[in-house]
């Protein structure tokens, strides 16, 4: 259940409508219960959208180990409902799982269903659950989608609790920044719910169904931008306050009470992190009734990204440690394991020490192992007389004379750089959500190779086209001469090495305040600047190479600086 509930795409409605209901609650030829996830979306969410009526087309007659073109074989039906239905398959070319979605290409909603897939699959931003194909074959019109069978739903994650304030800022970064390049590529979500918001194993948040999932329900509204950005404020308060912020309840989660209308997060629970009690008042409301009463409503992602980049960053909580148990003395030392233990008290008997060799092949032994011992002085001191005679010849021999007045001083080799340690560092990535896989950035200074710090993966060694490269930065402790800066990836990686100014008094958080001072590529890369003092370095990732898994995505390993 925890595979299908995390890959499955969130598409069915729990409507009034019972005939609907009835077709949702019957079973497929293969005996597997449909419509495993009933979206609950209210009227007060659903207010700005039109849904179009359902397709008089009934579903197609499908069955578990069906294949579409021949490659993909249909394993497990997770949704049936107005006209289409919903699979967990296996690609059997690349043997990999995926999600299918499959209408009649007569359907009402076919042709848009095909556009929104195609429109969706070019945006080609890994922050999405990505399509992987959009055929029209057989009177059928099916959509190929990932399957990620290491994300959990936000539905889940909720309830078992409100999340912490830094898992709930990290999810509004991250989703707010997403939705916000979808839109300025055209595309909208309208359909953003608790089931459409995946967190990966890695901490990423990812989204599914982005324009197919309102597609195939007919969902369409005026004003998509303001829809999205609302949704992502319902997220923001459902994460805080583990409600739903309107009255009726959904996603598993209670709605608030009737007739106080909104209100604001820290007034539901108490020790709700304020500034993002207010980032969700900002959101959802449209007449301006923010939390504080001073701030503007944001009406777009974009202004929502604005708003979030000017709170105070929300910083990891501290990994806490538990101290190793007492150590527990056992009888099984060294010396006494099949004996047993001294009675407290007693006096145990000092055992005697061997007698000398006294004996007339003792005494033979004690002579050979004397006069092995001056043989072995007497060869030791002719070879070192040896070697002082043939460096005395040598110096004998013409060659150029050398004067050995006080003043002539032979050159000394440049001594080596003393290693500076690294007091701190964190991830950077200022031009995407704001956050890097921050959990593993201690790794790189751990003076071990084995482990290490990665990015997000991407479809391209340029990011994706998403992002100019994403870095570490390194706080040295004080300012200080940097020498070197030697850094070790796994796989062939471009990187370049950054500083703050010497005068920094805090560390920068603008890619602009760090200048380029060295640059390189390979997998053990030494970067030497010239006359740098800095406290604040940047080592920042400009090119990916590809990893095991067909994946572009930069692993550091370890970091050493210099003098």
């Amino acid at each position: 259940m925890a595979e299908r509930s995390t890959a499955a795409v969130d598409v069915a409605d729990n409507s009034d409508d019972t005939s609907l209901t009835a077709k949702a609650d019957q079973s497929t030829a293969d005996g597997v219960a449909k419509n495993r996830e009933r979206d609950t979306d209210s009227d007060e969410v659903q207010e700005s959208t039109r849904t179009d009526g359902p397709g008089t087309t009934s579903p197609p007659e499908l069955h578990s180990g069906h294949k579409l073109a021949r490659r993909y074989r249909l394993e497990e039906c997770v949704t049936r409902l107005d006209g289409f239905s919903s699979w967990r398959a296996v690609d059997e070319k690349l043997r990999r799982a995926v999600g299918v979605h499959i209408l009649p290409a007569d359907h009402s909603r076919a042709r848009s269903v095909l556009a929104a897939a195609r429109s969706s699959a070019l945006l080609g931003d890994p922050r999405f659950v990505q399509v992987l194909d959009a055929v029209e074959e057989n009177d059928l019109v099916y959509v190929v989608h990932e399957w990620l069978p290491d994300a959990t739903e936000l539905t889940p994650l909720l309830a078992s609790g409100p999340l912490e304030p830094y898992d709930a800022y990290q999810m509004v970064s991250q989703i707010s920044s997403a939705m916000a390049a979808a839109h300025r590529e055209g595309l909208a979500h309208l359909r953003l719910n608790p089931n459409a918001v995946l967190r990966t194993s890695t901490g990423q948040w990812r989204i599914r169904g982005l324009a197919v999932n309102a597609a195939l329900r007919g969902v369409t509204t005026e004003t998509p931008q303001r829809t999205d950005t609302e949704a992502i404020g319902a997220l923001l308060y459902a994460a805080l306050t583990q409600r739903w912020p309107y009255e009726s309840d959904a996603y598993g989660l209670a709605g608030l009470p009737k007739d106080i209308g909104l209100i604001a997060p820290d007034q539901v629970r108490a020790g709700v992190h304020r500034g993002l009690s207010e980032l969700s008042m900002r959101a959802l409301v449209n007449d301006g009734a923010t939390a504080s009463r001073h701030e503007s409503p944001c009406t777009t992602p974009e202004e929502l990204v604005k708003a979030i980049g000017e709170m105070p960053r929300i910083r990891p909580p501290e990994p806490a440690f538990t101290a190793p148990p007492e150590y527990q003395r056992t009888t099984y030392q060294q010396g006494t394991y099949g004996r047993q233990a001294p009675r407290l008290g007693a006096t145990q008997p000092v055992p005697t020490p061997p007698p000398p060799l006294q004996s007339r092949t003792g005494k033979a032994l004690k002579w050979a192992v004397s006069a092995l011992l001056i043989a072995a002085l007497g060869l030791g001191s002719w070879q070192l007389a040896d070697a002082l005679m043939d460096q005395g010849g040598k110096n004998e021999e013409p060659g150029p004379t050398q004067t050995s007045d006080g003043n002539d001083k032979s050159p000394k080799k440049p001594a080596s750089g003393k290693p500076i340690s690294i007091s701190g560092a964190r991830d950077f990535d200022p031009f995407g959500d704001q956050t890097e896989k921050p959990s593993d950035v201690e790794k790189v200074y751990d003076g071990s190779t084995a482990s290490y710090w990665q990015t997000d993966y991407y479809l391209s060694s340029d990011f994706g086209r998403l992002k100019s490269g994403v870095g570490i930065i390194l706080d040295l402790g004080k300012v200080q001469q940097v020498g070197k800066v030697k850094v070790t990836f796994i796989g062939d990686t471009s990187v370049e090495l950054r500083s703050a100014s010497a005068d920094a008094g805090s560390e920068p958080t603008s890619f602009d305040a760090y200048t380029k001072v060295a640059d390189g590529s390979g997998t053990t890369v030494e970067l030497k600047p010239k006359s740098l003092k800095s406290r604040y370095l940047l080592v920042w990732l400009t090119e990916l190479p590809t990893q095991d898994d067909g994946q572009w995505r930069g692993r550091v390993a370890d970091i050493k600086v210099t003098s």
